[in-house]
Formats: C-alpha cells, structure tokens, sequence
C-alpha cells in the first residue's frame, strides 16, 4: 500500500481518514441496538432531544475506542490485507494525530452525555472503551481464542446506555439485552474470521479459525447460535413485549440455527467454504438489525 503524507492530503482526503479511523460501519450497527432499546425504555416515543444526544455521545465514544483500537493494532493492519488501507497504514495519518483524535472525542463523549443526557450513560461509554481498548486489544486479542468472546461485552454496552438515557437506571431488561448482544457477537465475528483466517494467522491474532479447525469453529457458531435464540426469546417476557416482538424472534433465530447448523454440516462433509460463511456473517448483521426493531415496533403498536 502506498504510504500517503499527511501533508500531501487534501482537506477532504484528511476528513476522509479521521472519518475511517472511527470505523463508521460498526458505529452504525451499535446505534441500531441503541435507538429501539431506548423505545422499550420508554414504552413509547422517546424525546426526540434525548435521542439525539444519546446517539452523539455514543457515536463520539464508539468512534474514540476505534480510533484508539487502530492506533494500537496498526502494526498488524499492515500485514493483514482487509487493513492495508486503514489511515494509519496507508500513512494518511500519524499515530500521534490519531491518538489526539480520539482523547478528544471521547473527553466530547463524556461531556455530551453528561450534560444533556445523564451521568449514568456517559461512565458506561466511558467504561465501555475502557474495556474495548484495554480488555480486548491491549491483552485478550493477541493473546486469548476467547479474545472476542470477552471483547464483545464491549459492543453490547450500548444498550445499556439507551436504556439508562431513558430511565437514569438499569433493570432487568437491558440486561438480557445486553447478553443477546454479548452472545450473537462470537457466531457474527467468527463467521467474518473464516474469511479471513490467513490475514489473522499472519498477525499471529489467535482468532478461533485460526487455533482451531473448520469443523471446532462451526460447531461453536452453532452452540452460540442456539443459546442466542434462547436469550431472544426471554427478552419477550423479561421486557414485556408482546407477539409481534415473539413471532420475530422465533422466525429469526430459526434462520439463524439453519444457517449455522447448515454451516456445520458442510464443515464435517469438508465442503464448507468461504462464501457460506460470508453468507452466515451478512446474516447476523440483518438478524440484530431486525430483532431490535421487531422490538420498537412491538411497543408501538402493542403497548
């Protein structure tokens, strides 16, 4: 990859790279957890106000621990080559500016929350790049198989966050919201890790793929999945959603199991492949997408 001076860029080049260096992609999928949590809370419409604040304190969080996370794993973007073209690689940016960049944004984060939505909210973002940063990158992702098994609470923070921007307090609900995202979060990321086995194994990152076989991976997709599926379904009577929330989660877990379970069968008959594992991963991304909005859609129109 051709290594770029940042002095060379142009502003919109520059804004392009603080941009990448957030990873917006994933910014995104943790707002869509955050928003339909946010109508539970409420058993309605919450204030508009509110949700904008909540949305921009945990996106400058989100975009804080990433930015932190490609300051830190910039030596092994460079060997793997779905991160070649990250900033900090590429040479669009110094790792100094980046980590000034994301001190910045996150101090923003707390302020944000704080101020307009509650303390509560702005320790637990605060908290959960805390642990993104120095749980999941700095010790358990070169270190551990388990790294984002454990990493992933750090992306199931955010509804925590919605729901205590709503109520200035946890409770059981956002609990078990919290665990399904916890849960789906190994099948989701393990399927992406498929894909890109050789790039972590030249990282020498111990992503499961990596230290185990085909047929061990797929089967710990389909554990997960399973229990996944469980957990949706508590969320029903935990939150007190009613059958629009509960026919969803039964007909989206089930496609989830199918696609594991067809996944690993593949697997032990040595005709899986990298595309079906692709498949599994866009999945995963549709199934949370729609599991949380079944569940502002339930509160809606049920009550």
């Amino acid at each position: 990859m051709t290594s770029v001076p940042p002095a060379t860029l142009t502003w919109f080049g520059t804004v392009k790279a603080y941009v990448a260096l957030t990873k917006p992609r994933i910014i995104e999928l943790l707002l869509v957890t955050t928003v339909p949590t946010m109508f539970v809370a409420q058993r309605g419409w919450p204030e508009l106000g509110l949700v904008v604040a909540t949305l921009l304190g945990g996106s400058l969080a989100a975009g804080g621990a990433n930015a932190f996370n490609m300051v830190i794993d910039r030596d092994i973007d460079a060997i793997m080559e779905r991160t070649k073209g990250r900033p900090l690689v590429t040479g669009a940016m110094t790792p100094r500016a980046a980590t000034v960049f994301a001190a910045v944004i996150e101090i923003l984060s707390f302020v944000v929350l704080w101020a307009w939505v509650n303390l509560l909210s702005a320790v637990l973002a605060l908290s959960a790049t805390a642990f993104y940063v120095f749980i999941y990158t700095l010790w358990l992702k070169r270190r551990s198989k388990q790294n984002i098994v454990i990493g992933g609470a750090a992306g199931a923070v955010p509804v925590l966050i919605g729901w205590s921007a709503v109520t200035n307090s946890l409770a059981w609900t956002p609990v078990v919201l919290f665990a399904v995202i916890f849960i789906w979060t190994p099948p989701h990321f393990w399927a992406l890790a498929v894909r890109y086995r050789d790039d972590y194994e030249a990282a020498d990152v111990p992503m499961l793929p990596v230290v185990a076989s085909l047929k061990r991976t797929t089967l710990e997709i389909l554990v997960y999945t399973i229990v996944l599926w469980a957990a949706s379904l508590l969320v029903g009577p935990v939150a007190e959603l009613g059958w629009i929330y509960a026919v969803g989660a039964l007909v989206l877990g089930g496609l989830f199991t199918y696609y594991a379970a067809y996944l690993f069968v593949l697997a032990r008959t040595d005709r899986a492949d990298v595309a079906r594992a692709m498949r599994l991963f866009h999945f995963s991304i549709s199934y949370l997408t729609v599991l949380f909005v079944l569940m502002a859609i339930d509160v809606l129109v049920l009550g």
